[in-house]
């Protein structure tokens, strides 16, 4: 399967977060949680999104275990699939039972991937939280970790360009 870039150049009004952007949202959110006196042992990222943030966060922590899990929604500007769908491979369960863990994505859009990730940990027994760096208005899990609000479609550094595709050989 090939992942796509979601073009937003037609749209006008959007939130651009640039890659200096990111490292100062990174360091903000850590401090959040630290605040809040949550000592997370594992990072978990919600792949693809979560990625980035999710080892920028372990960083910020000083948090060594991280693991990710695969949730597919969006598939371009404003179109989702009917529901988040858990892709493989899986994450390891077992390991995490009664582990404190921090739940790291980019944005709580509808908030559906983040209930669904939530859920799934917090039934295998897990001490739960979630950090986003966005939040919108509708999602319809309030995350306990945010950077920032907003209801724009937003442009994060890592996507803002579409895929590198091979060059033709002898250019």
């Amino acid at each position: 399967m090939t992942a796509y870039h979601a073009d937003s150049s037609d749209l006008t009004d959007k939130e651009i977060l640039t890659w200096d952007g990111f490292g100062q949202a990174s360091r903000e959110l850590a401090q959040t949680v630290v605040d809040a006196d949550f000592e997370p042992e594992i990072i978990i990222a919600v792949a693809r999104g979560g990625l980035l943030p999710g080892g920028a966060l372990a960083y910020a922590l000083g948090i060594k275990l991280s693991d990710a899990i695969n949730v597919e929604f969006y598939t371009d500007v404003h179109e989702t699939l009917p529901d988040p769908v858990l892709l493989a491979p899986l994450l390891d369960t077992e390991s995490i039972r009664g582990r404190r863990l921090l739940v790291v994505d980019d944005v709580a859009d509808s908030g559906r991937t983040l209930a669904l990730v939530l859920d799934l940990l917090r039934a295998h027994g897990a001490d739960t939280r979630s950090a986003v760096l966005y939040a919108k208005s509708a999602t319809i899990v309030e995350p306990d970790f945010v950077w920032k609000h907003t209801d724009e479609w937003i442009v994060f550094p890592w996507s803002a360009q579409p895929p590198v595709a091979r060059t033709a050989s002898g250019d």
